[in-house]
């Protein structure tokens, strides 16, 4: 097989879900969860082991929330080489597409990619829901800069601080939110473990 072929086609066939169903059931409640109580942290329990660089908390948000009608965007950093693309098409029947502002969901790692909200599609008065979920690789879900999160799903107010955040995220995240309906949700990962972050969520820097 000519080398060129076989550094994209290998990681495709490499293992997603080991039970499809359960597994992907499993992490879609660890994703609900998430988003319903947004700040606090989920853990994904599966042994699963997709191409680096992805984190099994990315892969799994992909594999269980991308099929054959949705579309993925995979950043350049992560794209590079088709491996991750191959990968998620493979298992999911996803379509990649190469605009941002196309795609319902996109993977992103903030260690190499820069973010922009207004880039992707913000859903419209009609249908607010056709809007792109991101998938965010950082650092760490600790160690950043505090931030204090209120809204639906929170009883008075929760603290987070993922690592890894651009120096005007919390602004992007007012201008988002003030678009509401529409707008960006997110969903930060690393390691094994997610946090959810809808754009109905109000931020503001707050201690832990």
């Amino acid at each position: 097989m000519p080398e060129a072929l076989h550094s994209v086609t290998e990681p495709a066939f490499q293992a997603g879900f080991a039970n499809p169903v359960i597994d992907s059931q499993r992490s879609f409640r660890a994703i609900m969860d998430a988003m319903a109580r947004p700040g606090t942290i989920q853990q994904i329990g599966l042994d699963l082991a997709p191409p680096a660089p992805v984190s099994v908390a990315a892969a799994a948000t992909v594999l269980a929330l991308c099929d054959y009608e949705t579309t993925l965007w995979i950043a350049p950093s992560l794209a590079e080489g088709g491996a991750l693309g191959a990968y998620f098409t493979f298992h999911t029947g996803t379509s990649l597409t190469p605009s941002a502002g196309e795609a319902q969901f996109a993977l992103i790692d903030l260690s190499f990619d820069g973010l922009d909200l207004l880039a992707f599609a913000q859903g419209t008065p009609e249908y607010p829901d056709r809007s792109t979920t991101i998938i965010a690789q950082v650092p760490s879900l600790f160690g950043g800069e505090a931030l204090q999160a209120s809204g639906p799903g929170i009883e008075t107010t929760a603290s987070f601080a993922p690592a890894g955040l651009p120096a005007d995220f919390l602004r992007q995240w007012a201008d988002n939110r003030d678009r509401f309906p529409l707008g960006i949700d997110m969903i930060f990962c690393d390691g094994a473990a997610l946090l959810g972050l809808p754009r109905s969520t109000r931020l503001t820097k707050g201690a832990l």
